[in-house]
């Protein structure tokens, strides 16, 4: 980077004395700059136009001359990196902080929030954590969830309205009366981010790639085969009936990318820099849906900046401001929800620890105040009282069981659930019950080999935009759940599954699965302890911002009025 080169070779001209006057020779500033006499004097020349110092040669081979500098590299970077960030010049700007990240949080400051960049409405967040990449399938961030469904398009996608699918790659579609024939009707007019037209065999293929992934394979485990009966049409053949397939297709990790390239879609944005400090995305022109109101979407991850104060980047990360951390008091909340996703606690069948122990355990933690009282941020969480909204948490009277001397509890992120941790085996200490902890540090169970030597198991459950269809595919997916019950419970409870998924109408497969989640919580072995506050924060002039089920906002309603200036 050419801008980067130049104030590396005016530090190395500062450096010696610190910005002093120097008296020295072109050879000797030649030595300092690795490079020739002749291209230091174009360097002195060229800093000497820009204002930077003043040379004043001395004529005579080898004769000093005088090196006046009338700034400093500091000041010099932070001008150059605010003329890229206001020319909406990113990547020159990232490169330029490089040399001084501490200054990086002061100086993007005033470009925090929604700017008019070069005419361009653009909105940057700033992020405590570098994002994952973005593979197809399965992603255990939220952040990253969200993200595919703006950058991707599935066959279906969840209403904005509704919890229900509608079309998006697909326009409509069409179920055989036996429920064993799907028809997919695609769009005509699509394109990739490139440009490139959508074929509808690049469908076919990204789909039967994605059945290889077992969690995938799982999830579709109906499907015997998809096939093209014609140019604009999708046929998938079932091995049995499967209602809940129109919402497969619509959840984040069945979105499609190109089948030649990963990070290819044909959503409403398209992935333009996907580096550890800085995620832009753009506007995909050729979207066959409405076209986002915002240019640009950027996400910059300073998290070295933030270890003290998440407040320019999130309070929380389930509490996102898009702001600077001096100007929170102005900040005004636009959305916030309690999410219908929860920690939880699961409780494994083994001889060690018996139902009647395990609902001793659940009364304990719910019917003691230990939720309330939780050492956590202040509106941050709510304890759970349903597992979704109708679906209560059953609760036994006296229940006066010993419990065993010993148990082990693993628990996975967040955070909170270190605190929820320690507190329960307090809890459990003074019921004569000693708590080894576990602490796997990932935000799911996938890869984990020790689930089998624990009494029970903690983490976090993120709910999609249909919450009964995110808990059906959490049961089919989750490497908890095997771990949790027996060889032949397991395969009674997706014998279960399967027979809800076959009825046509969704309250009857709601209600199956209601009076599954409803057994597992009655005989102990699951329970809810607490939902988050969702809440996003945004300067005035951010519009358009309202919380989806993830606790993000869908980029393409964001609006930036114009710019006066």
């Amino acid at each position: 980077m050419r801008l980067l080169n130049r104030l590396n070779q005016f530090q190395r001209l500062w450096l010696p004395s610190s910005g002093a006057p120097q008296q020295v020779t072109i050879a000797e500033l030649a030595e300092r700059c690795f490079c020739s006499e002749r291209h230091v004097r174009t360097l002195l020349r060229q800093a000497s136009d820009a204002g930077w110092l003043s040379w004043q040669a001395q004529s005579g081979r080898g004769k000093r001359g005088s090196l006046t500098f009338h700034t400093t590299p500091d000041v010099l970077r932070n001008e150059m990196m605010e003329l890229a960030l206001s020319k909406g010049q990113q990547q020159n700007a990232l490169e330029l902080a490089q040399l001084a990240p501490v200054e990086l949080r002061a100086l993007l400051h005033p470009f925090l929030g929604g700017q008019w960049q070069n005419n361009t409405p653009t909105l940057r967040i700033p992020y405590y954590r570098p994002l994952d990449p973005l593979h197809p399938g399965f992603l255990v961030g939220r952040a990253e969830q969200h993200l595919a469904g703006q950058i991707y398009a599935g066959l279906t996608r969840f209403g904005r309205d509704s919890a229900r699918p509608e079309g998006d790659i697909a326009h409509h579609w069409e179920v055989s009366q036996d429920g064993l024939h799907w028809q997919f009707y695609i769009r005509s007019t699509l394109h990739w981010h490139n440009g490139d037209p959508v074929e509808t065999h690049q469908l076919k293929e990204r789909l039967e790639m994605l059945l290889t992934q077992p969690g995938l394979r799982k999830l579709f485990a109906c499907v015997a085969h998809i096939d093209q009966p014609h140019a604009q049409c999708l046929s998938f053949t079932l091995h049995r009936p499967d209602y809940w397939l129109p919402h497969r297709l619509a959840s984040y990790c069945s979105v499609l990318a190109h089948p030649d390239d990963p990070l290819l879609g044909c959503g409403p944005f398209q992935l333009k820099i996907f580096e550890p400090e800085l995620v832009r995305l753009e506007s995909h022109h050729r979207y066959h849906l409405g076209h986002p109101l915002l240019q640009a979407i950027e996400f910059w991850i300073t998290p070295q900046l933030f270890e003290q104060d998440l407040g320019t980047s999130c309070r929380h990360p389930v509490q996102i401001a898009v702001g600077q951390a001096e100007e929170l008091s102005q900040l005004r909340l636009v959305s916030n929800s309690i999410s219908l996703g929860f920690c939880y606690l699961t409780f494994r069948q083994s001889p060690r620890l018996s139902k009647a122990q395990a609902l001793r355990v659940i009364a304990l933690i719910h019917q003691s105040g230990l939720l309330q009282s939780l050492p956590v941020d202040e509106n941050l969480i709510t304890p759970s009282e349903a597992l979704l909204p109708g679906w209560a948490i059953p609760l036994e009277g006296d229940n006066d069981t010993p419990l065993p001397p010993h148990l082990t509890l693993h628990y996975h992120l967040p955070v909170e659930l270190h605190t929820m941790a320690e507190q329960l085996k307090q809890a459990l200490a003074k019921q004569g019950c000693e708590l080894t902890l576990c602490f796997h540090n990932a935000k799911s169970w996938d890869d984990y080999p020790d689930l089998d030597q624990a009494d029970f198991m903690m983490g976090d459950r993120l709910i999609g935009e249909m919450p009964e269809y995110t808990l059906e595919q959490w049961l089919r997916c989750d490497p908890l759940w095997p771990a949790v019950l027996s060889e032949s419970r397991f395969a009674m409870l997706i014998n279960t599954l399967d027979a809800a998924q076959a009825q046509s109408e969704e309250a009857e497969r709601v209600n199956a699965l209601k009076h599954i989640f409803t057994l597992l919580m009655e005989e102990g072995m699951l329970t809810p302890l607490f939902n988050y506050q969702y809440q996003i924060s945004a300067p005035p002039g951010v519009n358009g911002i309202h919380l989806n089920a993830r606790g993000w906002f869908d980029f393409t309603r964001a609006w930036l009025p114009p710019s006066t200036r």
